[in-house]
């Protein structure tokens, strides 16, 4: 919540019961103010009306091939838009109805760390917790500074830790500095596991740019998400085509869409556009550093190694690229990841580049066969490996992506 933001206490028998639970230390209620539930919902009601209006089976008024045709790419072009509209309206919807639950801070606790950050020069306001529905607290407060100069937010973190005893750090969405202007600041406990990742890729001989596009996106609650995508073909265009999935997906997962949820708005996007030769994949690793847990979604995306001591095992599916049909349906592949263990992301090129029949077994070879401890070398390693596999050619853009995880 950043300064500023109306939060209410819910009315009637709830008031009551928070004022009472107060005395006891334990859990209050908050959420939205009225006004700002009645506009979201408002707002729902709209787009589902919006999108109950392009309900209705596709009915041919014409007995000509290409009307026909024509008329078929207009109705699946309205069901895109039916789809995305029902996806915002319960979106809208769950943020209208969201019940935030915190509990205050000791009263001891509380001006301990309130006199010890002032002698720092920080104006601590609002200290409380936010349980999760993992069983964690994070601890949220405002904070503001009288200094002349802007305050590491993360600096104030390691104070407060000290503070409180408790291993926190700044959450991802918090802002990097203390200002004079007051702001929220959200600290979580610091997670069990530690992913570190390293990438290497070369292009395609002749060509200037790689069609291959790989991010990576840390999230709040020790989540860590690593997208690889393959563009159709070479070159600029494919480099845009898997650019531009990644960029969708970032912004679709920060919006607060579930990771299906927003392959299917990519994937849809995609067939909307009618580009019958432009079908790039999207690989998906969702790491959560609590449980030492990750899930791979794979839309046409090559296999990924988990190697773990003396063996390497292939996690894949046989799905399509994306845009090629209207609507996707993923299965998660889940693992629990232990200490030490490596997860080797690839792109079509670097499989290739192995040749042969018993190309399954050489890449296999070659993951199990390396012993860098660090990811980016790892890459580095295989990369040159497929490439001399394959008589120093390369036929295809190629990227490794390496993933580090360790107990912490």
């Amino acid at each position: 919540m950043k300064a500023g933001e109306e939060i209410q206490v819910l009315r009637g028998s709830r008031r009551w019961e928070s004022r009472r639970q107060e005395k006891n230390g334990e859990l209050r209620t908050a959420q939205v103010s009225d006004l700002c539930r009645r506009k979201l919902l408002n707002y729902a009601d709209t787009f589902y009306e919006l999108a109950k209006s392009y309900d209705g089976e596709f009915q041919p008024v014409s007995e000509d091939r290409q009307s026909i045709l024509t008329a078929r790419r207009l109705w699946e072009s309205r069901q895109i838009i039916k789809g995305h509209l029902y996806e915002m309206a319960k979106i809208m919807t769950e943020v209208a109805g969201e019940v935030m639950c915190y509990r205050p801070m000791e009263e001891k606790k509380r001006r301990v760390l309130i006199q010890a950050m002032r002698e720092e020069g920080i104006r601590v306001e609002n200290p409380c917790y936010v349980p999760g529905e993992d069983g964690r607290e994070t601890v949220v407060l405002t904070m503001s500074t009288d200094k002349h100069s802007d305050i590491s937010a993360e600096e104030a973190a390691d104070m407060i830790s000290v503070l409180l005893d408790r291993r926190l750090h700044l959450s991802v969405s918090s802002p990097y500095v203390i200002e004079k202007n007051p702001h929220s600041f959200v600290l979580e406990e610091e997670a069990g596991y530690l992913a570190l990742t390293g990438f290497s890729r070369v292009t395609k001989e002749n060509e200037s740019v790689s069609g291959d596009n790989y991010t990576v996106v840390e999230a709040e609650k020790g989540r860590l998400t690593i997208m690889l995508s393959d563009g159709t073909g070479s070159g600029e265009q494919a480099g845009k085509d898997s650019g531009q999935v990644l960029d969708l997906m970032e912004k679709l997962l920060e919006a607060g869409y579930g990771a299906d949820a927003a392959v299917n708005m990519v994937n849809t996007a995609m067939f909307a556009s009618g580009e019958d030769q432009r079908h790039p994949t999207l690989d998906i690793c969702d790491i959560d550093l609590y449980q030492g847990s990750c899930q791979l979604r794979k839309v046409g995306g090559a296999a990924t190694f988990l190697k773990r001591s003396g063996s390497v095992e292939t996690l894949s599916t046989g799905n399509l690229p994306l845009g090629i049909f209207q609507r996707v349906v993923v299965t998660p592949i889940c693992r629990q990841l232990q200490d030490g263990d490596f997860l080797v992301m690839v792109t079509d090129g670097v499989v290739d580049a192995f040749g042969g029949e018993d190309y399954e077994n050489g890449i296999l070879r070659a993951v199990s066969g390396i012993e860098n401890q660090n990811p980016g070398e790892f890459a580095e390693k295989l990369l040159r490996m497929a490439i001399c596999a394959s008589g120093g050619r390369i036929r295809d853009d190629m990227t490794v992506g390496v993933i580090g995880v360790w107990n912490d």
